[in-house]
């Protein structure tokens, strides 16, 4: 097998295995005494949703809410789509049903949460007094400015009437079971779909931090919320939370895992750099670069894996997203060095503005992207990785993976 393909099998090894109907079955639950709910969002909640019932022996009914063209076929959850990463309507009329089923239950019915990456966006329901114009406007700034993930779900809970542990405290007093696939660094359960089940600990002073800190001017119903301190979300102690639990059903740790068996199966050591890597995406390229050439000058063969959620600081008006402007990054760095291959996707199969994944790198790309004009540098300064990589043939595009462990990165180092 050759760098290419066992780069992209790699890939494909790691979104396996967090596709919900491996991972999702063995924490099934006890059915209740009572009813059984499902809600849920993410870009993986209706592949959960159908995993989750073709598993659950006992009645149950409920809905959860994905990407466009994300949806599943199900018989007895319905499946809902709305916008991703800009929230639309659709999700406020989706994140209002939702929030309207969890209502009214009682100590012995159950209400499982399905989470995975994208539901901070897909499940929107704007905190009263702010429109959904407003929280679109603040999200287009968040999106822009580089802000890492855990600000961006800072401030989203804080604009939100179901997130930062609202939708269990509406569910009280059922006990409420969240299954979530991470797409965080770290794999807070309060980051993970802005903790929509579990006590914030965060508060609207820190909220109002984040746009300080990326001088987001924001709309003025919306300094005018975060200035109201009754409007704080759940606490940890509430007892409106004491009936929650979280597990965690699939993880990016998990994913590299199982990447590196097959590297290690074709005569690779492997080196995990980490599974929350965050960062400017060009900067971490830069960096891996370097780390890929002190080991190509040690002589051995290794592999370097890593996972996480970069930002790009938008500039220019090019296509692309983070997996590509990170290749990118090392694509200038490594200027054609021997022997050095690498792939950088995102596990949930979109990288930023188009429709790939992600895209791989040869020792031979710049020489080939000389030869059809285009610059390495010209392309970064303009955000364009997508412009760079597809005269190149050298994209990833899998379509909806119907996962999300967030990104995937790999460099294969074979010293001459």
């Amino acid at each position: 097998m050759n760098a290419r393909a066992l780069l992209l099998a790699m890939f494909e090894a790691a979104v396996a295995s967090a596709q919900p109907a491996l991972c999702l079955p063995p924490h099934l639950p006890k059915p209740p005494a009572g009813r059984t709910l499902v809600v849920g969002a993410g870009k993986a909640a209706a592949a959960m949703a159908a995993s989750f019932e073709a598993a659950w022996p006992a009645p149950l009914d409920g809905l959860v809410v994905t990407r466009y063209g994300h949806g599943q076929p199900t018989r007895r959850i319905a499946v809902l789509e709305a916008a991703h990463p800009v929230p639309d309507a659709a999700g406020v009329a989706a994140a209002s049903r939702v929030l309207a089923r969890v209502a009214g239950l009682g100590p012995d019915d159950l209400v499982v949460c399905l989470l995975s990456g994208g539901a901070s966006a897909l499940l929107t329901l704007p905190a009263p007094g702010l429109s959904l114009q407003d929280k679109r406007q603040v999200n287009r700034a968040l999106l822009a400015c580089g802000a890492p993930i855990d600000a961006m779900n800072c401030l989203r809970k804080h604009l939100s009437a179901i997130k930062g542990g609202r939708l269990a405290a509406a569910a009280y007093p059922a006990r409420v079971l969240t299954l979530a696939i991470s797409d965080v660094p770290g794999d807070d359960p309060a980051v993970i779909g802005s903790g929509p089940t579990v006590a914030d600990p965060t508060s609207h002073a820190e909220a109002r931090a984040v746009l300080a800190r990326f001088a987001i001017v924001p709309p003025a119903a919306v300094t005018a919320h975060l200035a109201r301190a009754a409007d704080e979300t759940p606490k940890p102690g509430d007892p409106r939370l004491a009936r929650a639990e979280y597990r965690l059903i699939a993880t990016p740790a998990q994913a590299l895992r199982a990447a590196a068996a097959l590297a290690t199966a074709a005569g690779y050591s492997v080196e995990i750099l980490g599974d929350a890597l965050q960062g400017e995406a060009r900067d971490l390229g830069a960096q891996h670069a370097g780390l890929a050439l002190e080991w190509r000058r040690a002589g051995r063969r290794v592999a370097l894996l890593s996972g996480g959620e970069t930002t790009v600081t938008l500039a220019g008006k090019g296509r692309g997203g983070r997996n590509g402007e990170y290749l990118l990054g090392l694509c200038r760095a490594l200027a054609g060095a021997a022997g050095i291959h690498a792939i950088a996707c995102d596990t949930d199969g979109i990288d930023g503005s188009e429709n790939n994944a992600g895209a791989v790198l040869a020792p031979d790309s710049l020489t080939r992207a000389g030869a059809a004009g285009l610059s390495a540098d010209q392309r970064l300064a303009a955000n364009d990785s997508f412009g760079f990589f597809q005269p190149l043939g050298d994209l990833v595009v899998t379509g909806p993976t119907l996962t999300n462990v967030n990104d995937f990165r790999a460099i294969l180092i074979d010293p001459a």
